[in-house]
């Protein structure tokens, strides 16, 4: 055959395959068996290979995916993605459609399954999907176009006619249980961590670096919503029936209810019917039907006014309890884990649960051999909820909690006011020193990227990390020869282990897993002392004059610096470079000197990150917990009820996102004089100190 020949049957190749895709994944209706399937991917596959500048870049073999690394790259969203407003009771619910009722007069809902995955929004130009972009913070998200191109279930290549010639179209990326399932059989076959459950094995896979992994893991999406310029659609059930016809998976299980009784009705029938589902959902999403209407009704900053999610409640399950295990975190701290005769709950089948700590075990008089209540709700591990003391045998005795630890045989202590039993060997429990590297090594802390948990547990295996400056001392060749690792693997590492240098001292404070100092403790006490010389040299009495630094803090601290272990890291440390000084930054304006702010909830345009930040930016002062010395909270969209009521009992003023922005925004930035030495800008001066 000639180059134009075998170009023409790419083509039809391509047509052919993508139909009898649609047919098997989204219609169900296979009409070719899977090794004729096979054939035809195989013959694209060689002649793609032959003619390699004449592939599309949505050719059905993309479905196999890649063992290419990639980055993601930050996009911002045409159309920002808005989260929907959550009510968990009926009476919330029928609160809010009478007040749509009342406002609209006659109304169509749709309500739709929520399924629990993570959200994703595809854009398409020309009837060929052009992009995958993440949710992320609803304005930009990270672009997962090569991961998206192998969920099978996605077309790659619209068919019919009439879409709009750009468009996007949002749903949710889900794992299904049989996927799910299959993942953790193979795992734990391989001796690795099981995945924690179908949401967040959905949404780790799709961040993957490799979609030949994401390809085998078996995603599936569901599609349920338009966003364009002028799209020729009067209502919601239209467009999902159009967007149907063009070989978008739309879910089948969708209604239009002209009353609060048929919303209730659907409610009440999938509450019970989705545990027959093959994936997970979490509620049902009522929307206005009406475009016109939905214009109408608006949206906040944060969610539509014309849709509401309701979530059903958490399901429970009775089962045995056979035995308890008890885990060493990397603080020492203890938690016991039930080992359960397997059960079906929500879908998955559960064999742990946690217990937290020995008080809940005798407050809840837990036995071996128990019959217990089991609960998931939005826990990632299910949880003990209660026992049926029915069905509980004549020689059950209670539960003996441990006193020496199981990893190291160190006798256990419990802290005044603490729940928690605690190992107190710190320099030779492995479990301790292995979870204190990941801890430093994590996004918020050093944020050293390569150096997940298995690589940790295998650098560990191989005696290459034994504490946390040894991340610094990496040999190259030594890590390249390790199974799974690879030059370019080792050489990302090492980049990693480069970077992090730069990070803040607030940061690197933190990333040192001192007992109870937090994110926010560490920067706190970072601004109070100014390096880590003058913390290590304070008193505990001098260190509880930081803010949110009490005695239990104060003393862990020093603790801490009089371990020898400890002092050796740090001049380890010291010598590889890292930050032990404070940079002074000086605020642009003066709009909340003198403020203390606590940042609550989510926020559409911003983290809460970002939103601390401009506290600091402005003069203000992050506080992160409701107090009489709170000046005013910034509340995102699913702020705790229990912090809001506190906040209203003590009169601390609440602002909206808008309401803080319009704040800053109108403040004048505060004039510098020019500073003619630039090493000691009033931007970034460093303060030094020595340690000991």
């Amino acid at each position: 055959m000639s180059r134009t020949d075998d170009i023409k049957r790419m083509r039809q190749l391509e047509q052919e395959l993508d139909y009898h895709s649609q047919r098997y994944y989204v219609d169900n209706a296979p009409e070719i068996s899977d090794f004729e399937f096979d054939a035809l991917l195989r013959e694209l596959q060689d002649l793609e290979a032959t003619y390699p500048e004449d592939a599309d870049p949505n050719s059905p073999t993309k479905r196999v995916g890649s063992d290419l690394t990639t980055e993601f790259e930050s996009v911002e969203h045409r159309y920002p993605m808005q989260s929907l407003a959550n009510t968990y009771s009926s009476e919330e619910l029928g609160e809010w459609i009478d007040r749509i009722v009342k406002e609209l007069g006659e109304v169509e809902f749709v309500t739709e399954l929520k399924f629990d995955g993570t959200a994703i929004s595809l854009c398409y130009e020309n009837g060929a999907l052009k992009r995958a972009v993440t949710r992320g913070d609803g304005r930009r998200g990270d672009d997962v176009t090569n991961n998206v191109r192998t969920i099978t279930s996605v077309p790659l290549k619209l068919r019919g006619e009439g879409y709009p010639a750009l468009f996007e179209i949002r749903g949710e990326i889900i794992m299904p249980y049989a996927s799910f399932d299959r993942l953790n059989r193979e795992r734990e076959a391989a001796g690795e961590p099981l995945l924690a459950n179908p949401r967040n094995a959905a949404a780790g896979t799709l961040k993957l670096q490799s979609s030949q992994t994401v390809a085998h893991r078996g995603l599936d999406c569901t599609l349920y919503h338009l966003a364009g310029d002028n799209l020729p659609y009067t209502t919601h059930a239209e467009m999902l029936s159009t967007a149907r016809g063009w070989g978008f998976k739309i879910s089948d299980h969708t209604a239009i209810c002209r009353s609060r009784e048929e919303v209730e009705k659907f409610i009440a029938y999938w509450d019970t019917e989705r545990k027959a589902l093959p994936y997970a959902t979490d509620g049902v999403v009522i929307k206005v039907n009406s475009y016109a209407q939905q214009r109408t009704l608006g949206s906040t900053a944060k969610a539509p006014r014309w849709a509401v999610a309701y979530k059903f409640q958490a399901e429970k399950a009775l089962t045995k309890l056979l035995s308890v295990d008890f885990q060493v975190g990397r603080t020492g701290a203890i938690t016991p884990v039930a080992n359960l005769e397997p059960v079906q709950l929500a879908g998955t089948v559960v064999k742990r649960a946690s217990i937290h700590n020995a008080d809940q075990i005798a407050q809840l008089d837990i036995r071996l051999g128990d019959m217990v209540y089991i609960e998931k709700g939005g826990e990632i591990i299910p949880k003990i909820t209660g026992v049926e003391q029915s069905l509980r045998t004549s020689d059950s005795k209670p539960f003996e909690y441990i006193t020496h630890c199981p990893e190291c045989g160190s006798e256990l202590v419990r802290f005044e006011g603490e729940a928690k039993h605690y190992c107190p060997n710190q320099s030779d429990c492995p479990p301790q020193i292995i979870g204190r590297i990941e801890h430093f090594v994590k996004r918020k802390a050093m944020d050293i990227e390569g150096l997940g948990g298995e690589t940790i547990e295998l650098l560990w295996q191989n005696g290459m990390l034994r504490d946390i400056a040894d991340i610094y001392h990496l040999d190259p060749v030594q890590l390249a020869s390790l199974p799974r690792l690879g030059e370019k693997s080792a050489a990302n590492i090492l980049e990693g282990v480069r970077r992090s240098k730069d990070v803040p001292f607030e940061r690197v404070l933190f990333a040192l897993g001192i007992r109870f100092v937090g994110e926010t403790t560490a920067k706190y006490i970072a601004t109070h002392f100014l390096s880590l010389d003058a913390i290590a040299r304070a008193s505990a009495e001098e260190l509880a004059e930081a803010e949110e630094v009490g005695d239990k803090i104060a003393r862990s601290i020093t603790e801490y610096f009089a371990d020898d272990n400890n002092r050796r890291i740090i001049e380890s440390l010291r010598e590889a470079g890292l930050k032990f000084d404070m940079e002074i930054k000086q605020p642009t304006s003066n709009a909340l000197l003198g403020k203390s702010v606590v940042i609550s909830g989510k926020f559409l345009g911003r983290s809460r990150d970002d939103m601390k930040a401009l506290v600091e930016e402005h003069g203000g002062k992050n506080l992160a917990a409701v107090s009489a010395n709170v000046d005013f909270i910034v509340a995102g969209e699913n702020m705790g009820p229990a912090k809001r009521q506190k906040a209203e009992k003590l009169g601390v003023k609440i602002l909206s996102e808008e309401e803080f922005m319009a704040l800053i925004e109108g403040a004048k930035p505060i004039e510098r004089e020019a500073v003619s030495e630039p090493e000691t800008s009033a931007e970034a001066k460093p303060v030094q100190g020595t340690l000991f």
